[in-house]
C-alpha cells in the first residue's frame, strides 16, 4: 500500500506541476533571417478601422479652421491625447479604405503609410494655398488597438500610441501571461478581406522574433489558452500539488476511520 501511494504521488507530481521549461521565454539559439528583418523594419501600412490623427497648421488660422472637424476645433490643445478624445477628433478608415476631410472629400488611404497619406493631403491642399510652404501637415497613427483574452493578468481592449507594436509589448500591457498560460501557442486572430485568420506563435522559442506576425496590427485579438494543469486543479507547483495531495489523503483517512468506528 505504501509503495502504491508513493508511486501515485510521484506520478501526480510529474504530470501536474508546470515545468520550468514551459515558463521561460525565448529559448534556443537565434537564427539569422535577413529577409524577415527587412519585413519587420518596413513602415506600418494603414488598415480598415485604423484611426489617424491629422493636424493642419498655418499662419492663416481661419483657413485652417475650415478643414478641422467640429470636435477637433473644440478640443483644448493642452489636453493629453486619450482613446476617448481621439475617437471624436481622429479620422477612422472606413471599410472602403477612405477617410473624409472637410471641403476635400474622400481620400483613399488603405495600404498607405502615414508619410504617403501626408503627401496625398498636401497635394490636395495646393488648390487652397498659393504657397505649399504656408501649410504644415502632420499625420500620425492614433494608436494601435487590440484585445487580449485568456491567461493574462489583465484582459480587455488595449491601445498603444505607437506606430508599431510587437507581441511582447502587447502582452506587457496585459500584465504578462500567467503561470497557467500556454506560452508555446500564443494565438493571434486577424480579420481581413479574406476572412478571419489565426496565427500561432511559440513564445518559448527565441526565433519567435522572426515570425511574420511578431508585429501585431490594429484590431488583432490575442488569445492565451490555459495549460492542462489548470483544468486538473492539482496545483501549478510542486508545493501546491503536495498540499492538495495531503488534503485529499487526510480526507480519505478521516473517512476510513469514521467508517471503522461505526
Amino acid at each position: 500500500m505504501k509503495k502504491l501511494l508513493t508511486i501515485l504521488v510521484l506520478v501526480v507530481l510529474s504530470t501536474s506541476c508546470i515545468p520550468n521549461r514551459d515558463l521561460v521565454y525565448f529559448q534556443g539559439e537565434k537564427l539569422e533571417n535577413q529577409s524577415l528583418k527587412k519585413l519587420q523594419n518596413a513602415p506600418y501600412k494603414l488598415q480598415v478601422n485604423d484611426m489617424i490623427d491629422i493636424q493642419i497648421k498655418s499662419a492663416d488660422e481661419k483657413l485652417v479652421a475650415l478643414f478641422k472637424t467640429t470636435a477637433s476645433n473644440n478640443v483644448n490643445p493642452n489636453i493629453q491625447y486619450t482613446a476617448e478624445s481621439l475617437y471624436f477628433t481622429a479620422y477612422s478608415i472606413d471599410r472602403h479604405g477612405n477617410i473624409r476631410l472637410p471641403y476635400i472629400g474622400e481620400i483613399n488611404v488603405l495600404g498607405y503609410t502615414t508619410t504617403e497619406v501626408r503627401e496625398k493631403i498636401e497635394k490636395k491642399f495646393e488648390i487652397f494655398f498659393k504657397n505649399p510652404d504656408d501649410v504644415f501637415i502632420i499625420v500620425k497613427l492614433a494608436g494601435i488597438r487590440f484585445t487580449v483574452l485568456g491567461e493574462v493578468k489583465s484582459t480587455g481592449a488595449k491601445v498603444l500610441y505607437l506606430n508599431q507594436v510587437n507581441l511582447i509589448e502587447a502582452l506587457a500591457t496585459a500584465g504578462d501571461i500567467t503561470i497557467t498560460g500556454n506560452r508555446e501557442r500564443v494565438s493571434i486572430f486577424r480579420k481581413n478581406i479574406d476572412g478571419t485568420k489565426r496565427f500561432d506563435i511559440n513564445m518559448l522559442d527565441i526565433n519567435s522574433f522572426d515570425s511574420d506576425h511578431f508585429y501585431i496590427q490594429s484590431n488583432d485579438i490575442i488569445y492565451i489558452e490555459p495549460l492542462k494543469q489548470k483544468s486538473w486543479g492539482t496545483g501549478t507547483s510542486g508545493m501546491q500539488t503536495i498540499t492538495s495531495l495531503i488534503a485529499v489523503l487526510s480526507l480519505v483517512t478521516t473517512t476510513i476511520l469514521l467508517i471503522n468506528a461505526l
